[in-house]
């Protein structure tokens, strides 16, 4: 029986989270507890301004919240100050989380006597790659059905030229 804490945006909300939290909530063992962290807008903001999110942190946490292999989210800002906040006994983080926040974060949890647990992300599968297909669809239906650029009709509904249509 443990208490595993893991993190993330969650804004697209898809397979592969669902398989992080079943592998960490497997790992919390029978009468464990799965914490998740959801990163509020600001901090997502900070880390990866390039993103667009879909979902405010109120809709995203209440989506991971409503998942019933969830027991407890919680507001995440840093990952490192994150983890010192939280009681927890097993951080599980992705295979690919490796920026400056994480390091720091990973070296507080050994120093600490936390276990951590790298679960690889599941193939084919991620946040961006669903942007990334749903941006490539809606330019090819733009194109086939209308005669405008996709290109100025997807940066106008991105905010960019505005009005500009």
């Amino acid at each position: 029986m443990s208490r595993v804490l893991t993190v993330g945006v969650f804004d697209l909300v898809h397979f592969g989270h669902f398989e992080l939290f079943r592998k960490c909530k497997a790992l919390a063992g029978p009468g464990g507890e799965l914490i998740v962290g959801v990163q509020d807008d600001e901090h997502v903001k900070k880390y990866k301004p390039h993103v667009k999110l879909v979902y405010p942190y109120e809709v995203r946490r209440s989506l991971v919240s409503d998942l019933r292999m969830v027991d407890r989210v919680i507001r995440h800002t840093d990952v490192d100050e994150t983890v010192k906040s939280v009681d927890f006994d097993v951080f599980c983080v992705g295979g690919d989380q490796g920026h400056d926040g994480f390091r720091r974060a990973l070296a507080w949890c050994e120093a600490n006597g936390k276990e951590v647990v790298r679960i690889p992300r599941t193939k084919g599968i991620s946040s961006t790659l669903l942007r990334e297909d749903a941006d490539a669809l809606c330019r090819n239906l733009l194109s086939q059905f209308f005669d405008i650029d996709p290109d100025r009709i997807m940066d106008a509904l991105r905010g960019g030229r505005q009005g500009e249509m």
